[in-house]
């Protein structure tokens, strides 16, 4: 997973096109606050259970800081420091009034029962109640976590406030979750690519092929949205392994056959596939949908789709961005391409503070607005200074918040 030097890599990148002098770089890259707490509870045994949980708040000056919370073994200081400073670029990418965080709890949930995870999560809250709130900062859920987490964050922290929808987004829609949710960061991403088709003249997603690592809610959006545009997905991934078929998946059967098999492994009609072979595929677009850091210096020689569709947070090492550029590779960034989830949250909490329902046809045409002015941002600004999306994504998101901070003050 991406750590705060690596972020901070293309961050400094981008602030020396912009000629940004040391001291302001300095202010822009210190998070605003960090906070490690000890998340004990009673396991099912009777036993004590100890974790670790974290909340990086990484910038405030253009709204309430917004990020999600994972659960996962390899949860850290340095990684959530790396995620919530990413945060503070994506919402700015794409105009939301927001700032950056993230967080989670250094956990292997497969391990815990539902009651443990119950008890887990609203002791983190507890820990934590007193630095989140819906003017403050407003989790999410990210890898491991979903809307039933959501739904017991919301509780236990009304249990404390008073009742408060909007202190997390993501949430069930019979508990004032926003209808889109769910797939709005696959959705968002297929978006981007038909912004990024139609500016470079490439035609539609239709005939297209596509290799995707990871299917878990992302990636099985995403593989949907494309094949119902007459793209191929020829391969997919997830932890266990992949699948392939040059003649193209059928996605709402393999979508059944997951559901079913709690894998895409073994799925009639295709052939297996490693993780690290998918990434390899002569696909036209690879779309790293998993966890961060999977093309690397190692591998980025290998690949062969000319563009990258990067809908992980982090997929691409720096030296691997590097080489990719000055192989002719297009990669559209992380902090556009995934941001559409971070959107429709913006949108659940607006309908959550205003108390006032959106229809889903809404929902979904707002997210292709936003996708489609940031994407037009971004491509003026790879045109005037003749740099790489990515570079782009950070000189506007550096510009916004830059701004911001100075006019309220420093």
């Amino acid at each position: 997973m991406p750590g705060f030097e690596e972020v901070n890599y293309y961050f400094r990148k981008a602030a020396r096109v912009m000629d940004l002098s040391s001291a302001v770089e300095r202010m822009l890259v210190t998070p605003y606050r960090e906070v490690k707490v000890d998340v004990s509870i009673t396991m099912d045994n009777g036993e004590l259970g100890t974790f670790i949980g974290y909340r990086v708040q990484h910038d405030r000056s253009r709204g309430p800081m917004k990020g999600g919370l994972r659960y996962h073994k390899t949860v850290d200081l340095d990684e959530a420091l790396g995620l919530a400073s990413l945060m503070t670029w994506k919402t700015a990418v794409v105009n939301l009034p927001y700032g950056g965080a993230k967080g989670g709890i250094a956990v292997d949930p497969d391990h815990l029962s539902p009651g443990e995870l119950e008890r887990l999560t609203r002791k983190f809250v507890q820990q934590i109640h007193e630095i989140i709130g819906p003017q403050t900062d407003i989790p999410a859920p990210d890898v491991n976590t979903n809307a039933q987490v959501m739904a017991w964050i919301m509780d236990e922290y009304s249990k404390m406030h008073g009742f408060s929808p909007a202190v997390v987004t993501g949430k069930p829609v019979d508990l004032f979750g926003s209808r889109g949710r769910e797939e709005a960061t696959g959705r968002g991403a297929v978006f981007a690519l038909e912004e990024y088709l139609k500016d470079a003249k490439q035609g539609e997603v239709r005939g297209k092929t596509f290799a995707i690592q990871g299917f878990g809610n992302v990636g099985s959006w995403a593989a949907r949205f494309l094949h119902e545009r007459g793209g191929k997905v020829i391969a997919v991934s997830d932890v266990k392994g992949g699948v392939r078929n040059p003649e193209g998946l059928d996605i709402p059967r393999l979508i059944a056959h997951q559901a079913q098999q709690k894998t895409v492994t073994g799925f009639p009609g295709s052939d297996s596939i490693s993780n690290e072979d998918l990434l390899l595929l002569p696909v036209d677009v690879l779309v790293p949908a998993a966890l961060g850091g999977v093309i690397t210096e190692a591998n980025v020689k290998d690949i062969r789709a000319r563009l990258i569709l990067e809908a992980a947070n982090a997929p691409t090492t720096p030296q691997a961005d590097e080489a990719l550029v000055n192989n002719g590779v297009t990669v559209l960034p992380d902090i556009y391409v995934n941001a559409g989830g971070v959107t429709v949250s913006y949108f659940e909490w607006a309908q959550n503070i205003q108390q006032f329902t959106w229809e889903e046809d809404k929902v979904n045409a707002e997210l292709h607005r936003h996708m489609r002015d940031a994407y037009a941002t971004l491509a003026r600004v790879v045109r005037e200074r003749k740099v790489s999306f990515r570079t782009a994504a950070f000189i506007v998101a550096i510009g916004r918040v830059g701004r911001a901070t100075v006019l309220r003050g420093v």
